[in-house]
């Protein structure tokens, strides 16, 4: 029997949860490909050279021979897998700009800041996720140990500086600062998180100073056991992120609690355009020495997104 969807995606976390949170929102099951790019067909995706059916290995080439009905892919490597598939028959969803014609697949999801247009261009705010309420309910549930941490729960979420978001270890010292005299001035609690991409001083920097502070912190599953990140959505009463992440700013925005953004001045290029429509929308706000609340709107955008593609292919 042919299977209905497939998500297909390389290793990356980031590619892996935008492709399956699309596809949970189109059905209640879809099979995951991970690819194993090989050379040189990996050097030039999403082209395809001649050859290409053997770009991601036999097991990947063995499975074109079953293609499913539906395919949804994320990434550059993706984009060539979603290519090859559709030769075949599949109907397929490709997820970043695969900065080659979007004619190549039946529809093109893309961040509207990345600026791609076409007709079968669907253009979304930040990225796709599973952030929602039943989500962030279950989360909830899971890391229930959060909930005995004192009010206002701040959940601090760090990225790493980038080229378009190259905040310094100057800046996260005046947060530091910040958020103590937060601390001393409302009570609460710092739920801190950092990433793969946080430097390694600045994280021997938060251990330190986390150490005098009530809350918790995350590093790493060998030292601090399961990552809670999931649960610090779903129990923050507010957020700050650092700003060089559209995943996180995009998960941060889903939920229901006002969303804080560091460094702000200091981004620039399409991540600029991104914080410009979020400021816009009034979803996120800088932050500042009070992290005052404010009203917002869930981001959405996924079910949104979903809604489009079934109507455009007809699902």
């Amino acid at each position: 029997m042919q299977p209905f969807l497939w998500t297909v995606t390389d290793h990356h976390s980031g590619n892996v949860r935008q492709a399956q949170a699309l596809a949970t929102a189109l059905t209640a099951h879809a099979p995951h490909q991970t690819l194993h790019p090989v050379a040189p067909w990996r050097w030039f995706a999403p082209y395809a050279l001649p050859g290409a059916a053997r770009a991601f290995g036999p097991r990947f080439t063995n499975a074109l021979s079953s293609p499913p009905t539906l395919a949804i892919g994320c990434g550059r490597q993706a984009a060539l897998a979603t290519r090859l598939l559709r030769r075949r028959g599949t109907r397929v969803v490709q997820i970043l700009d695969p900065r080659i014609g979007p004619q190549h697949w039946d529809l093109v999801i893309v961040p509207e800041h990345d600026g791609l247009q076409g007709g079968n261009v669907i253009r979304m705010i930040g990225s796709l996720n599973p952030v929602d309420a039943i989500w962030l309910e279950n989360a909830r549930r899971q890391f229930s140990r959060l909930a005995v941490l004192p009010s206002p729960r701040t959940a601090w979420l760090i990225g790493g500086p980038t080229r378009h978001a190259p905040w310094t270890a100057a800046d996260f010292e005046q947060q530091l600062a910040s958020l103590a005299d937060l601390l001393r001035q409302q009570g609460g609690s710092i739920m801190a998180t950092v990433s793969r991409r946080t430097p390694l001083p600045i994280r021997a920097r938060l251990r330190q100073w986390q150490t005098q502070q009530p809350g918790m912190f995350w590093q790493n599953a060998e030292e601090d056991g399961v990552n809670p990140y999931p649960g610090l959505l779903g129990w923050a009463d507010r957020l700050l992120c650092t700003p060089d992440s559209v995943n996180m700013l995009s998960e941060t925005c889903a939920t229901d609690r006002p969303v804080f953004v560091s460094c702000t001045e200091r981004v620039h290029g399409r991540l600029r355009k991104f914080l410009d429509t979020l400021s816009a929308r009034e979803r996120i706000r800088p932050f500042d020495d009070t992290l005052a609340a404010f009203s917002v709107t869930p981001l959405r955008e996924t079910a949104r997104i979903a809604a489009i593609v079934r109507e455009r292919l007809a699902l």
